[in-house]
């Protein structure tokens, strides 16, 4: 017979106990119950209380910038002080210690996403009277660089709160004095405010008013006395750190008046020329001042053009571009046309000579033109026509035309004493010729026409 074991491992053995003991013990189950009970709500308030004061898990990733402001007051790391980003709660203040430059430096714990660059602003502001601060941010953007995590902001980029005590810092012992009755003073005096402050109000307005440039002008007369008092401090130390040299101006000034003292007729005669010189110079300046006058028209004259010369240089311009290349392209034809030029010469004289009478017959050909301008129509259709009737062309091509005219004189023999007959001389613009024609030469010239070019097509 084989027997087995089964072995239990201990802590579960002990959870077993336990569990036991709870159910067999009367009334400790019930205490367990009320323990877990209360433990979960203190859980849970916990969880609530450190939501509502941004508490921050140690292994949350944040965005952190640490910032250098003159003064700190009223800070209180670790208390939940805001960081806002155009009023929206971004953040805390998370510690506060002094930098290496001796100003007070903040780090800023805020939410991953926020962006802060090197030109941003931040501003230390009170939330409450109470002095309760937080921290107000101005992004700004670029052309500034993204701070990284971890990153400065130097004392430049941040302002903090005037507070009162620094206010009544500068007043003296007897100011404070005043101040001090005058505060305890107001309960009584404010007791029937709501009748008499109005109106003292008011005159107080009004003095204060008057007394602005009294307090602007002592404000003036005591920056004019701080440099005053400074530049004589300088002076001071200049002379005593300077005396032998002040020894040496004061012997230079007396040799300088000896010498003015015996040279005192030509200094009275130079004086003596002033009153002329002085005349002869508001003469010139009168002059200058005419000039002026007439050169103003001018200057104002010129600058009207300058406007349009621009405009009118670039076209010029183009111009000059357009007439570089004419002349480049009419080269060639001055170079052929130089010989020809030099051959004309010699008729340009005669042209000249020629020019007077010219002259007085175009003069009257004043009337005969006249007449002849209303027959240019007639004689344009006239020319139209002809060429349509000897032109070689119609609509349906070109073809071989030509005009035949019969008439006594080309049928009938001519007479002997007639040119171009036979037996008798052939005389034209060329001259006389020896040579006899034995036929009429239309005659000829009708023989060897083809019948076809005999009329019309």
């Amino acid at each position: 017979m084989t027997t087995t074991t089964t072995t239990t491992p201990p802590r579960r053995s002990k959870l077993r106990t336990s569990l036991q003991r709870i159910r067999n013990e009367p009334g400790l189950g019930r205490n367990v119950v009320i323990v877990l009970v209360l433990l979960a709500l203190a859980l849970v308030t916990g969880g609530i209380i450190l939501g509502n004061q941004r508490f921050t898990l140690p292994w949350t990733d944040r965005y952190v910038v640490h910032a250098a402001f003159e003064a700190s007051p009223g800070i209180s790391p670790g208390n939940g002080q805001e960081v806002r980003v155009a009023g929206v709660i971004v953040g805390q203040i998370a510690e506060a210690e002094i930098g290496p430059d001796g100003k007070a430096r903040l780090e800023l714990d805020m939410e991953p996403g926020t962006q802060v660059y090197d030109n941003a602003r931040l501003v230390l502001r009170p939330k409450s009277p109470l002095n309760e601060m937080y921290v107000e941010i101005a992004p700004g953007g670029p052309p500034g660089r993204l701070v990284p995590s971890g990153g400065d902001l130097p004392v430049t980029n941040t302002d903090r709160p005037v507070q009162v005590d620094e206010v009544l810092a500068h007043l003296d012992g007897e100011a404070r004095r005043g101040l001090t009755q005058l505060l305890a003073e107001s309960d009584v005096a404010l007791a029937s405010a709501p009748q008499a402050l109005p109106g003292g109000l008011d005159a107080t307005a009004g003095v204060t008013e008057k007394l602005q440039p009294v307090v602007m002008q002592l404000d003036q007369r005591r920056e004019t006395l701080r440099r005053l008092v400074t530049a004589l401090g300088q002076i001071s130390t200049a002379v005593g750190a300077n005396d032998s040299r002040l020894t040496d101006v004061a012997g230079s000034l007396q040799t300088t008046l000896s010498a003015l003292a015996e040279n005192d007729q030509p200094l009275d005669s130079a004086l003596g020329q002033l009153p002329d010189l002085t005349a002869q110079l508001r003469a010139a300046t009168t002059e200058v001042q005419g000039l002026a006058d007439q050169l103003d028209p001018t200057l104002r004259n010129v600058q009207a053009a300058s406007n349009d010369l621009p405009e009118a240089l670039s076209r010029l311009e183009g111009t000059a571009h357009q007439l570089d290349a004419t002349i480049d392209a009419a080269a060639p034809v001055v170079q052929k046309a130089t010989p020809v030029v030099a051959d004309l010469r010699p008729y340009v004289a005669d042209l000249n000579r020629a020019l007077p009478s010219l002259e007085r017959t175009t003069s009257q050909l004043e009337p005969f033109t006249g007449t002849l301008l209303d027959y240019l129509p007639d004689v344009g259709a006239f020319f139209v026509n002809t060429r349509d009737i000897v032109s070689l062309r119609d609509g349906n091509g070109g073809i071989l035309r030509g005009i035949l005219t019969f008439n006594p004189e080309t049928l009938l023999p001519p007479p002997a004493n007639l040119v171009g007959t036979a037996g008798g001389p052939i005389t034209g613009p060329l001259g006389p010729s020896d040579e006899p024609v034995p036929a009429p030469v239309v005659g000829q010239a009708l023989d060897q026409v083809p019948s076809p070019l005999v009329g019309s097509r």
